[in-house]
């Protein structure tokens, strides 16, 4: 069987032009997560929710806030418990462990409080 060569062709030149020079977004990309918080689908949340001082008072807050949604897709418990999962994992290594704690209180508190438990 005879070998096969290469046929080399020339390489044409091209001319990258510079996507960031022409296309410019106004907002930075940085703060996707907050941007996701406050314009998300999944409910209309009140300001400073996860700050709240009470696991109860969080899931309180939470759960009115998913029932009273007009925007979510999901049922109330489950648009509610992503919400603070995504909290909780967007905030990262950087929560305090206290917060972390209460939060992850909240979570039980919100299953009990929809009766999920």
């Amino acid at each position: 069987m005879p070998e096969r060569r290469k046929t080399t062709r020339p390489r044409k030149s091209t001319v990258r032009k510079s996507s960031r020079t022409t296309t410019r977004k106004k907002s930075s990309p940085k703060r996707w997560s907050q941007r996701v918080t406050r314009e998300s689908d999944a409910l209309d949340l009140k300001r400073g929710v996860f700050k709240l001082t009470s696991a109860k008072k969080i899931a309180a807050s939470l759960k009115r806030s998913a029932e009273h949604s007009s925007r979510r897709k999901a049922g109330a418990y489950r648009s509610a418990l992503s919400m603070l999962t995504f909290y909780i994992n967007r905030a990262g290594k950087t929560l305090p462990k206290t917060q972390r704690a209460r939060l992850e209180r909240a979570k039980v508190e919100l299953k009990h409080q929809f009766g999920r438990e």
